[in-house]
């Protein structure tokens, strides 16, 4: 037996002899498999879920030949293990893949073959214990009127196999799994579902023959899973799922994490929003950042996957930045506007004032008041103390739906956002002030049914 010690958790041997009349499996003369001459891994971000796809060309020889796979230490689905040969084809026949009794983390792929030489074969399966997450940073101008945009993908390595320069895939969407895979892994019998292994094989048996006898369950319950798990990933995958394919190769070491580019948009076209709405945002104004996922902000090339963006600006002196804040966005897709909520600011000011109250136009019924009206005299004053130009959008809330406002003064104009609130719009000067004033007349009760 030749045998070299792989560098990863997966070994690949190709089976040049076989005793096949003995009762346990034999000693094979054994030759390395050369090393993967490409090897793609396709990350869901919804479920514990790797779709491997390893190339590698295996020598053949004319006749039966054996293809030993060994997954001992890492989580792979054996049940999901496919081989493919991408020539001659029509001279390779891959007749079985058998899981040796008693035997973990082994199967032997059985192949016939009218050709000898190289053939190059892709070798799929699907594995658990490797994750993505998408993260974005972005530079605001120092006049705070575009951004840079960078975006990121740091992708987890815990399968127990190492990647050597892979392509990497990501999937967002999501997968409804009958298992997980790491437990389809982990199980004592290489097929079936998680659980009770099945029964080992009687006593005088040998082990062709328990092989044989449990072959056809096993290939039942994979059969079962393949249609389960692999056809149906790959059909919502074309349709309803967004792919990204991550530039260039990238080693995937197991027990590390690796940092990946995924795009950079060099100038973003951004507008600085703040909004006041104490009901929704409490006491102080609310910071956005406005922009849009579209050819006009220099985007729009494909769907942004949800992650943390964290905002800094550059400050114009000599390089150094400034930390504005961070916010998870979720997924943006073409076209798509984008507020990033930055969270409350102190640098732009809301006071709302009520000037003056009362109440009249009273209704009874049975010595009851039912209706009634209130007067409010309302003094908002909007201060902007930034050294640039700011946008402030106010939000006033009433309690019913019947009312009345008259503006006194400027600024005057308003909208009507839904039935109870009303919007100011304010563009404020560096260091600038303004103030709202109007009054509300809310009718109460019966009074706001007429």
């Amino acid at each position: 037996m030749i045998m070299r010690k792989s560098a990863t958790a997966i070994c690949f041997m190709l089976a040049l002899t076989l005793l096949p009349d003995s009762s346990t499996w034999a000693k094979v003369d054994l030759v390395t498999l050369p090393s993967r001459e490409k090897v793609q891994i396709t990350i869901y971000n919804s479920a514990d879920l790797t779709l491997a796809r390893d190339i590698r060309s295996l020598t053949m020889r004319k006749g039966p030949n054996r293809l030993q796979f060994a997954w001992s230490g890492t989580l792979i689905d054996p049940t999901s293990l496919e081989m493919l040969p991408l020539s001659q084809a029509r001279e390779i026949q891959l007749l079985s893949l058998q899981f040796p009794p008693r035997v973990q983390g082994l199967g032997i792929w059985n192949i016939d073959s009218d050709v000898a030489g190289k053939v190059p074969f892709e070798i799929t399966y699907f594995t658990s214990g490797i994750s993505w997450q998408a993260y974005y940073l972005a530079t605001l101008t120092p006049d705070e009127d575009a951004m840079k945009l960078q975006g990121y993908v740091r992708v987890t390595n815990n399968s127990g196999e190492d990647y050597d320069n892979a392509e990497t895939r990501l999937i967002v969407g999501k997968v409804n799994l009958l298992d997980r895979i790491a437990d389809l892994a982990r199980r004592r019998e290489p097929f079936g579902r998680p659980g009770p292994g099945v029964p080992a094989p009687m006593v005088g048996m040998s082990a062709d023959m328990a092989m044989q006898e449990a072959a056809p369950a096993m290939y039942a319950a994979k059969s079962e899973l393949k249609r389960a798990l692999p056809k149906d990933i790959r059909k919502e995958g074309l349709s309803e799922y967004f792919l990204y394919t991550i530039e260039g190769t990238e080693d995937i070491a197991n027990g590390w994490g690796k940092r990946l580019i995924s795009f950079t948009a060099p100038e973003v076209p951004v507008k600085n929003l703040y909004r006041y709405e104490e009901e929704r945002y409490g006491s102080s104004p609310v910071r956005f950042l406005s922009f849009a996922n579209d050819k006009k902000h220099n985007m729009g090339s494909e769907p942004i996957p949800g992650g943390l963006v964290k905002v800094f600006r550059d400050t114009g002196d000599d390089g150094y930045l400034s930390y504005v804040g961070a916010r998870d966005t979720k997924y943006i897709p073409k076209g798509e506007e984008v507020n990033l909520n930055l969270g409350p600011s102190e640098r732009v000011s809301v006071k709302p004032t009520t000037m003056d109250y009362r109440t009249d136009n009273y209704e009874w019924k049975d010595d009851l008041i039912t209706g009634w009206d209130e007067h409010h005299t309302v003094e908002v004053k909007v201060a902007n103390y930034r050294a640039m130009a700011v946008k402030v959008e106010v939000r006033r809330n009433f309690p019913v739906t019947a009312w009345e406002l008259e503006n006194n003064g400027d600024p005057g104009r308003y909208e009507k956002v839904d039935a109870d609130t009303v919007q100011y719009s304010l563009d404020l000067a560096p260091n600038g002030r303004k103030t709202i004033t109007y009054d509300v007349t809310w009718h109460m009760g019966s009074r706001g049914s007429k």
